[in-house]
């Protein structure tokens, strides 16, 4: 039971990302070091949220071991 429910989830967000690139076709140029791109806007979108977890994620890391040196006693 609970593998049709795991399905259920997996194409439920299928579908939703499908709607929002249907919904977003519209072309966005992006300007980037004096290169210029032209997507899709769901693209852009897509892509600045992965870009997003995974230097957020760093970032996160990053400061939390900080923290953690900051915090210990020195010997």
């Amino acid at each position: 039971m609970q593998r049709y429910m795991y399905m259920f989830l997996i194409a439920l967000a299928v579908v939703i990302l499908l709607v929002f690139k249907v919904q977003n076709l519209a072309m966005v140029t992006v300007s980037f070091l004096g290169a210029n791109f032209t997507m899709p806007s769901s693209f852009m979108i897509l892509g600045v949220y992965v870009l997003g977890m995974l230097t957020g994620g760093s970032v996160y890391g990053l400061l939390r071991s900080w923290t953690k040196g900051a915090l210990q006693k020195p010997q």
